[in-house]
């Protein structure tokens, strides 16, 4: 048998490590542009839990490093999973890898198995290990931007706006995050539970109260907590607000507030109101929507 030679083993070594790094060029969703790039189930956190993954995918045309999306799914913090919400998206995702940005999509911990802060400490650690990790995936850690959708839309606006202060509960182990968010994208998320329709609802499995693990009513203290609004201020990254209607789940006023709360601070946001548009759904694909997005990603994160 021939001795294997040290320019063999780092050869072997190279081809090893980039291959653990699972790529695929065909995404569990087929709605993705032909010849995106695909690393999937990688696990933020070191542990072996489920919820503590996330996706990666690439736009097929190479370059150095691409600015960033990050996707947070809805599902009233406790249903769902990291490719939620695409289904009905499809041409706004669709539109981010054709315009050159990479999307991270992940998942985090639902309330009945760990309350609150447990959600907000996951989307921190996923994208904290985004950014430690940006140059293995070609990602521009310095052009970070986030979109959710319903119980993704407050997890996506309280990341940003608390993302310039040191709230310690929100971070894994107390350790405040290196990255910077850019940009928020709101799609009809809850902004403050202590005037979110329903919220005092007398049923510890309401999702607010299974969020909180108590009554809103009962306990404005952690309502207030767990509240966007809580932490708007000067510094917070500009925001996109989308919201139907007649949203029969999140009333809209929340968008309403959320718009009136950053105005008074100064920061740079825009209030879209669909009209006739429920919860969710296709309407909020619509074409006029997709183009402020556009706007507002190319403004702030190319």
């Amino acid at each position: 048998m021939k001795k294997i030679t040290h320019s063999v083993l780092i050869a072997l070594f190279s081809f090893l490590s980039i291959s653990a790094l699972a790529q695929t060029s065909t995404p569990k969703q087929p709605f993705f542009p032909k010849g995106t790039i695909l690393y999937g189930d990688i696990n933020y956190a070191g542990d072996t839990l489920k919820k503590h993954l996330l996706d990666i995918y690439l736009p097929p045309v190479v370059k150095d490093s691409y600015p960033v999306i990050i996707w947070i799914h809805g599902g009233a913090w406790m249903l769902n999973d990291k490719y939620a919400d695409m289904g009905y998206m499809q041409k706004t995702v669709q539109g981010f890898i054709d315009n050159g940005y990479a999307v991270a999509s992940i998942d985090y911990r639902w309330s009945t198995t760990a309350p609150f802060p447990a959600q907000i400490q996951d989307c921190n650690q996923a994208i904290e290990f985004l950014y430690q990790n940006a140059s293995k995936y070609k990602l521009n850690k310095d052009k970070f931007g986030l979109i959710g959708f319903s119980a993704g839309g407050h997890l996506a606006s309280l990341l940003a706006l608390s993302n310039n202060n040191n709230i310690k509960q929100f971070y894994p182990e107390g350790n405040k995050p290196h990255f910077k968010i850019k940009l928020a994208l709101d799609f009809y998320g809850p902004s403050n539970f202590l005037s979110l329709k329903g919220a005092d609802v007398n049923d510890p499995k309401s999702p607010v109260s299974s969020l909180l693990g108590a009554y809103a009513v009962e306990r404005p203290d952690l309502a207030n907590f767990a509240s966007p609004v809580t932490y708007v201020d000067k510094n917070d990254p500009p925001f996109l607000i989308v919201q139907g209607e007649k949203d029969e789940s999140v009333n809209y006023t929340q968008s309403v507030l959320l718009n009136s709360y950053l105005k008074l601070a100064g920061v740079k946001n825009e209030l879209i109101i669909v009209p006739n548009a429920p919860h969710y759904g296709v309407m909020f694909d619509a074409e006029e929507i997709r183009k402020r997005v556009f706007y507002f990603m190319d403004e702030y994160l190319k």
